[in-house]
């Protein structure tokens, strides 16, 4: 199971957020590239970069910022937020990002997303399921819809998606645990592999979902509080 360090960018900064309120923001570092810098020397061999400006505004917002931390690490980049089509996602793969990930446009238009698996190869291509009670939200979560995260997962599937990062959005940012049900749920379309995403606390949640069969976790305030080390995680788990 991999362990993926996670690097929310707002402003410039580094920021968690609480179960994806943009009101209930923290602050954690002012410098993402000395961020990125330590997962990596604390053994990531991934990091999972949100450009949070974008998910709300619908287009990249902290490019620099993301060309800054490619320039500085090794370690693979996956990055989602603002990403709604081709020319965005192409920008960032050129870049050197070795994933892109899309959100709210796997709502709005579905076909863009299968022409990125064809034309820019299904390893690149990753789709964000955010749920809030089960149903999928979008824009930067602040916007509910009527599908159900089943439902986007299995039709993102038809389109060529085999890899998708879930959050559960109640839970993400609680260090409470995360929700190991909804993940199972998801992870029986044939075919896909499931990155868990939200509400991870403590190495028993991580056991929980190396035991649920995830194929990786993304960490973001469990690593900036304390509450799980990276080194442990990554020891114990990858």
């Amino acid at each position: 199971m991999e362990i993926i360090p996670a690097i929310d960018i707002r402003g410039g900064k580094v920021v968690r957020l609480y179960q994806g309120d943009y009101a209930q923001e923290t602050v954690f570092a002012a410098d993402p590239v000395r961020v990125a810098l330590r997962w990596q020397q604390e053994g990531a061999h991934r990091i999972h970069i949100v450009d949070l400006d974008g998910a709300r505004s619908g287009q990249l917002e902290n490019l620099e910022v993301i060309k800054d931390i490619l320039k500085a690490v090794d370690a693979p980049l996956q990055v989602g937020g603002g990403i709604r089509s081709l020319d965005t996602a192409e920008k960032l793969l050129d870049a050197g990002v070795a994933r892109v990930v899309f959100g709210t446009i796997a709502i709005q238009e579905p076909d863009l997303v299968a022409r990125a698996c064809d034309e820019l190869g299904g390893e690149a291509v990753i789709v964000s399921v955010d749920a809030r009670n089960g149903m999928v939200a979008v824009q930067g979560w602040t916007q509910g819809t009527t599908m159900r995260a089943e439902a986007l997962v299995r039709a993102m599937a038809r389109n060529g998606v085999r890899r998708f990062v879930c959050t559960d959005v109640s839970a993400d940012g609680t260090l409470q645990g995360p929700n190991v049900a909804a993940l199972e749920a998801l992870m029986k379309t044939g075919g896909v592999h499931i990155i868990a995403s939200g509400g991870v606390g403590s190495l028993d949640d991580l056991q929980r979902l190396s035991h649920a069969g995830v194929e990786g976790v993304i960490l973001g305030r469990a690593l900036y509080t304390g509450a799980v080390s990276l080194p442990e995680a990554i020891a114990r788990f990858q």
